[in-house]
């Protein structure tokens, strides 16, 4: 069969180098895609494991703030149970009138 491409290529006006270097660039090309197929494989693979650690973390995520939630609902409980009082009313400061002293605005007296 090599028989034939070679006199085939004789007798034609393309020479020989110019089917070498074709079917090395198709041979090439064949090599780069199943390259390129295996790499997007792998890649999927990874894509599914990483996606399905996230879900993992994300179910941790939520059980963790299930717990906080259920500690915080039960801190006023565990307060009244060592004995803590709460506080009757909130203080706030108006600082609506506030205005510095005078003697304040050098820094050092």
């Amino acid at each position: 069969m090599f028989g034939r491409v070679l006199e085939w290529t004789r007798t034609r006006t393309a020479p020989m180098v110019h089917v070498i270097i074709a079917v090395v660039f198709l041979a090439a090309t064949l090599l780069g895609a199943l390259m390129l197929r295996t790499e997007m494989v792998q890649n999927s693979f990874e894509a599914a494991e990483v996606k399905s650690h996230i879900n993992v973390l994300t179910q941790d995520i939520e059980d963790d703030q299930a717990k906080l939630d259920q500690l915080i609902a039960s801190l006023p409980d565990k307060a009244s149970e060592m004995g803590m009082v709460s506080k009757g009313g909130t203080a706030t400061i108006d600082l609506q009138g506030y205005q510095q002293p005078k003697d304040a605005e050098g820094g050092t007296q």
